[in-house]
């Protein structure tokens, strides 16, 4: 009896554990990104659903990032791209697309308002022209490797 039971509670963590690493193999395919440090107020999402921000959290293309007047929040890519949002900030990653054989892909950000700094990764570096920040009033085409993108919101 006593080896029916312990087989039957193998099995069965096996099996949850099973779901579990196939549900984060799912969500893992989507992930573009990663909380690397979160400080403060940091949300993700649009206002009416935005959740708190959380390090090790995956992010995806097309999510909204904001940060409020405390907060501050370091975001790593696939690439190796290093995102450091400062206070009173807001952003969409609208486009991130890297292949990791031939380092091709795309990169557009669109920084609402407040500051970001970007350190470029593999894509910066080796597709400089197809990695693009957007301000409310211009589009910044990047040629180096780390960089300062400020802009007041634009009422």
């Amino acid at each position: 009896m006593r080896a029916f039971v312990a087989t039957t509670l193998a099995i069965a963590m096996f099996s949850v554990t099973s779901v579990s690493i196939g549900q984060t193999a799912a969500t893992d395919i989507s992930r573009v990104g990663t909380f690397k440090q979160v400080e403060g107020e940091a949300w993700v999402g649009q206002a009416a659903e935005r959740r708190a921000a959380v390090s090790g959290e995956g992010i995806q293309t097309n999510q909204r990032i904001s940060t409020g007047k405390t907060g501050a929040a370091s975001i790593t890519l696939k690439d190796g791209t290093v995102l450091t949002m400062g206070p009173s900030s807001m952003m969409d990653l609208s486009q991130f697309e890297f292949n990791t054989t031939t380092q091709d892909g795309n990169f557009l950000l669109d920084l609402i308002q407040g500051s970001v700094r970007v350190v470029t990764g593999l894509l910066g570096k080796a597709n400089p022209e197809k990695f693009k920040v957007k301000t409310p009033t211009s589009v910044v085409g990047v040629r180096g490797t780390d960089f300062i993108v400020e802009t007041e919101a634009v009422n």
